[in-house]
């Protein structure tokens, strides 16, 4: 799979690290990376990461080279991507956070690139897919997004509770590391509470995940509401949902989770008492901790989940990648 990574900032970059650590990905060709900031500046970033600790190799640059344990990869800043020649190139890992008009969504496709996959939220794709929800409808869709981190959290989740017992309703709070969005500092940022120094407050918000879960799942659309806390930690969020079921369930809520998600590639299981850090570069989309679930009679329950809002992603960026190059 040859592809480009068109903005080089948290998804980029960790895309580009799990590519060039993780053996499955051993057939994966980072032709070009773009990105309007210096090389030197990029590959400084990539080399040192705040996050996941700096990376396990050489990292040095030769003119618009970025070379990584001696793999050459292309590098260039060039703000409109469909100036370059992308002929070739399976899929443009749109991960700049622009690409929220359809010219700039399909600046990789008019380059001649095969697809082009949004890193985040885009009413400019023509679909937003996320694995273990949706991922059938991908048919000839060539400009996809892969919706948010929170919604690849909750969209499977959703998926398998409404297919297996029914879900009447739901309220999901995203506990959430803070972002670049917030300010270090007080400074206006549109909303508020949103205007105030991330890394001393908890700042309650909105999460886009609840109006993306009725995209992804139109059967439930309506059914599940969606508020957000901002927490100052520097990685890994979580999930917290309370589900009415639409019938009786006469059984522990455990048992039931082990049940639907056992086999589920993106929703993974810890029965240990852990905390966010213990799940930092855990690679699925959810990480369901069983000894936080609660019923509440046999017609709620409270389901809890841990996901790396950055690796989980940048995972799936990968398998959605590799989808839509295989069909």
């Amino acid at each position: 799979m040859r592809i480009v990574i068109n903005g080089f900032g948290r998804i980029g970059r960790t895309v580009l690290r799990q590519i060039l650590t993780c053996p499955k990905e051993q057939n994966v060709d980072v032709v070009l990376i773009n990105d309007i900031a210096p090389l030197d500046t990029c590959a400084y970033l990539f080399k040192y990461d705040s996050v996941y600790g700096p990376y396990p190799g050489n990292v040095s640059t030769e003119d618009r080279t970025l070379n990584i344990d001696g793999r050459a990869i292309q590098f260039t800043g060039e703000p409109d991507l469909s100036v370059l020649d992308l002929a070739g190139i399976d899929v443009v890992l749109e991960c700049t956070g622009k690409a929220d008009t359809t010219e700039v969504a399909s600046r990789g496709l008019r380059a001649g690139a095969k697809n082009v996959l949004i890193s985040g939220p885009s009413d400019a794709a023509e679909i937003t897919l996320v694995l273990g929800a949706n991922e059938e409808k991908l048919n000839g869709h060539r400009v996809v997004s892969n919706g948010s981190c929170t919604t690849n959290a909750l969209a499977p989740l959703l998926r398998g509770l409404e297919d297996r017992v029914g879900v009447e309703a739901g309220h999901m709070t995203t506990i959430h590391c803070y972002t670049g969005s917030q300010p270090m500092v007080d400074a206006p940022r549109g909303p508020l509470e949103r205007s105030r120094a991330g890394g001393i407050s908890m700042v309650p918000t909105t999460t886009s995940a609840t109006k993306l879960v009725g995209k992804v799942l139109p059967q439930i659309d309506g059914r599940i509401t969606g508020a957000a806390v901002r927490v100052p930690t520097i990685s890994v969020s979580a999930v917290d949902l309370t589900v009415t079921w639409a019938e009786p369930v006469k059984r522990p809520v455990n048992d039931l989770l082990q049940e639907i998600f056992s086999n589920n590639p993106v929703i993974g299981f810890t029965d240990d008492r852990v905390v966010s850090t213990d799940m930092r570069a855990r690679p699925e989309s959810l990480v369901i901790a069983l000894p936080e679930t609660l019923s509440s009679g046999d017609r709620q329950a409270r389901i809890f989940g841990w996901y790396d809002n950055e690796w989980g992603f940048s995972r799936r960026m990968l398998d959605m990648a590799g989808l839509m190059t295989a069909r």
